[in-house]
């Protein structure tokens, strides 16, 4: 039984109803006092209200006595554990020995199973047997992240250490009594990431164009999303692959997970591999202490979206060739194996067909990547969609330098000629940036003829840009010249692959020669 017992403010009266209390011989499991009201917590199934007001009735001052479903201490616990069990991301506190001493709903899904029909005690228990790690690793002075695997599943735990005042005291080998750990699975993380690399509109309305080119690629593309094999995008730069790869992502049964995407060209070789697969605890020195989850980890039951898959290495192509085998690899350093639940989209400006005939792309992985293949084509084989691209553009661009809408600037049909007439080296990508361009420097109602050829025929937009270039008379002969060259492009390189042995792999050169002209240039 709970009871509030409301008072006079009377010094001692506390004591004189809690001697009562004591020579009833009542069982008190707690007592709580503030200025005017006691809260009394009595272990006894047959007593009542009416007798513990007549125990009391010999005390001076005015008491109201009334049942209470709560202390207040045991009300505040409870909406502190409804608040806990409304986070979605399993919590756990320990003490400074390991010992689990509260859990929230999440954990306590992820934690409970039964040993031999047994219920296995959470409460009370040691992290260790969830973990199968030592617990010290976990009680540091300092906030923390490591990767813990719970159940068979891998989670990016946030440890936030309790702090001890006086450690002395307490006889700590540190000043920290205990942590309290936040896991957050590899999917969450995957959609955190995911959210931040996406664009506001991902579906197939978001590819503009009317052309029958485009109405096929999206027809295709409609069906290719609803089937979960790989799929391999191939097109010139600047025609909008990523774009499609998020469409086929957004119309796929996958939608709600991650689409994570990585630039295979971006990153060398140990960096992308790391980037992929992620890494395990002391993999190499700098490493993350507890390791590093990769994409596939966090793009779980997503989409991992590979542009420019020719630069990939050979060796990470035979590592990505195992993985495709049964979605089953190892963190680099790791030994345990691990299971990734993702589709792979890649892309590519290459001819791979082209590149396996010289050996620098394996045959075997292009036939797992090109299960399903969609072709982008150029801007130039879809000149009718220049209009309804140019239009699209032009409004974006009056939105970003904060032009009133009433401003946006019309496009004359003798401009429209001089788009249509253009090569389009760099297709939608150049489009897109030429008419910012002219948008962000123009001040007319109009995009005239004029505008379009002043920013075409400039040298950073023109196909024959080589012919335009600025010779170096200063030159004194070929030797120098080569030599100029030799230097910029290792000072260019050395950065992205730092050993000689990638670098020269990267240049197609022996490895002897590389180091010869680092030395001769000086480059370290």
């Amino acid at each position: 039984m709970r009871i509030k017992i409301k008072t006079n403010d009377r010094l001692g009266i506390t004591q004189e109803i809690l001697g009562v209390f004591a020579q009833q011989a009542w069982n008190l499991k707690a007592v709580e006092v503030s200025v005017g009201v006691i809260y009394v917590h009595i272990e006894d199934s047959n007593l009542t209200i009416d007798k513990i007001k007549l125990s009391l009735q010999s005390i001076q001052g005015k008491l109201t006595i009334e049942n209470v479903e709560n202390l207040p201490t045991e009300q505040r616990e409870k909406h502190l554990q409804i608040l806990l069990d409304r986070i979605p991301d399993p919590i756990i506190d320990i003490n400074n020995k390991g010992i689990i001493l509260a859990v929230n709903q999440a954990s306590h899904k992820l934690l409970h199973h039964k040993n031999k029909n047994r219920e296995v005690k959470i409460i009370g228990a040691s992290i260790e047997s969830f973990i199968g790690q030592k617990y010290q690793l976990l009680l540091e002075d300092k906030l923390t992240s490591k990767s813990l695997n719970l159940n068979g599943q891998t989670f990016l735990a946030d440890i936030n250490p309790i702090k001890l005042e006086d450690n002395k005291a307490q006889n700590y080998s540190n000043n920290t009594s205990g942590a309290v750990i936040i896991l957050r699975s590899m999917n969450t993380l995957g959609k955190q990431i995911s959210l931040m690399q996406t664009y506001q509109d991902q579906s197939f309305d978001n590819i503009i164009g009317q052309s029958d080119k485009i109405k096929l690629l999206k027809e295709q593309s409609k069906r290719f999303a609803e089937l979960d094999l790989p799929v391999l995008i191939q097109g010139e730069t600047g025609t909008g692959k990523e774009l499609l790869a998020r469409a086929l992502h957004h119309a796929s049964p996958r939608a709600e997970s991650p689409f994570l995407a990585i630039n295979c060209a971006a990153l060398p070789e140990n960096l992308l591999e790391s980037e992929l697969f992620g890494y395990a605890t002391g993999a190499f020195t700098g490493a993350s202490k507890g390791g590093k989850p990769g994409l596939f980890e966090l793009a779980e039951g997503g989409t991992i979206f590979l542009d420019e898959i020719a630069e990939m290495s050979t060796y990470l192509q035979a590592k990505l060739l195992r993985f495709l085998q049964d979605l089953t690899y190892r963190r680099v350093g790791g030994t345990q194996e691990l299971k990734a639940n993702v589709r792979i989209i890649s892309a590519s400006h290459q001819n791979l067909a082209k590149l396996i005939t010289q050996q620098n792309f394996r045959e075997d992985l292009y036939y797992r990547l090109n299960v399903l293949n969609l072709e982008l084509p150029a801007l130039k084989d879809r000149l009718e969609d220049i209009l309804p691209l140019s239009l699209h553009f032009i409004e974006n661009a009056v939105k970003q330098i904060k032009t009133s809408p009433q401003q946006i600037p019309a496009i004359t049909e003798q401009a429209l000629q001089a788009l249509y007439s253009h090569s389009w080296p760099g297709n939608i990508r150049q489009l897109q940036n030429i008419l910012f361009r002219i948008v962000a420097l123009g001040s007319s109602a109009e995009i005239n003829k004029t505008d379009i050829e002043q920013v075409l025929t400039k040298p950073e937009d023109n196909e024959d840009t080589t012919n335009n270039e600025t010779i170096d008379f200063t030159i004194k002969n070929w030797a120098t010249a080569q030599a100029t060259f030799e230097e910029k492009l290792l000072k260019t390189f050395y950065p992205l692959f730092p050993t000689t042995r990638k670098l020269a792999e990267r240049l197609a050169v022996s490895h002897n020669k590389i180091a010869m002209k680092l030395r001769e240039h000086n480059i370290e």
